[in-house]
């Protein structure tokens, strides 16, 4: 990386920028210098975020535990380029990450049966005049990675487009996807029209190692499961 003392951030390489890094190479690509640079937001005249960066870490020993024994006063007074708004940034950063190690991450929900998904489905769909397509995107161990709605339609029909669902379960990384839709009607046979849009999702979702698990259809307080009827 340039590290020339008088040559600014917008100056380097694209590359070697630590935001731009950031989006080309993922966080953790970043050292921690780079990092804080990305917080400081701008250094000092001859002197680059990323140097400034470099000086205040070096004086903790490269220890983010160190650093975050600092206070607001002492790096403003001992760091040129470091005002009130930078060290409060700096300092809430570092609390974040405090914080976040005192905190437990949230048991993802597994689905194991149609009706898990239902339970999941129902408060979403349940009481709507119209139609709505939802996705559950599970992960090898078909816990719960996230959901998604689709489409809205009117009160016979929903759009749902097949290209929409498989961005979103490779944006997440998916396994499996559990497809659902409600009928306003109370009908809960499934049309020509869902049995072929499932059908269509299956497979997209082959071609990129997914599965398509269930298709639910919501009436009123019941469900229809294409798993459980041995049609998918």
């Amino acid at each position: 990386m340039s590290d020339a003392p008088h040559q600014s951030i917008k100056e380097w390489s694209i590359d070697d920028r630590p935001r731009e890094k950031m989006l080309a190479k993922g966080r953790q690509s970043l050292t921690d210098s780079e990092l804080l640079a990305i917080i400081l937001g701008s250094g000092s005249r001859g002197e680059s975020a990323v140097q400034l960066s470099k000086r205040i870490l070096a004086d903790h020993k490269y220890n983010l535990n160190e650093l975050g024994k600092i206070s607001i006063k002492d790096l403003v007074k001992n760091y040129k380029g470091v005002g009130e708004a930078k060290a409060i940034n700096i300092i809430a950063a570092l609390e974040l990450g405090r914080r976040r190690q005192d905190t437990d991450p949230l048991e993802k929900v597994a689905i194991r049966s149609s009706r898990d998904a239902f339970q999941i489905f129902y408060p979403l769909l349940s009481d709507l005049p119209y139609e709505e397509f939802w996705i559950i995107l599970c992960n090898r161990a078909n816990k719960v990675i996230h959901k998604q709605s689709i489409g809205r339609g009117g009160i016979h029909s929903v759009v749902a487009d097949v290209r929409i669902m498989m961005k979103c379960a490779l944006d997440h990384f998916a396994a499996s996807i559990i497809l659902c839709h409600n009928h306003p009607s109370g009908n809960l046979k499934p049309s020509t029209e869902d049995i072929n849009l499932t059908n269509k999702v299956k497979e997209a979702a082959r071609l990129f190692e997914m599965t398509v698990s269930d298709h639910i259809i919501i009436a009123e307080n019941t469900y229809f499961s294409f798993a459980d009827e041995g049609i998918i």
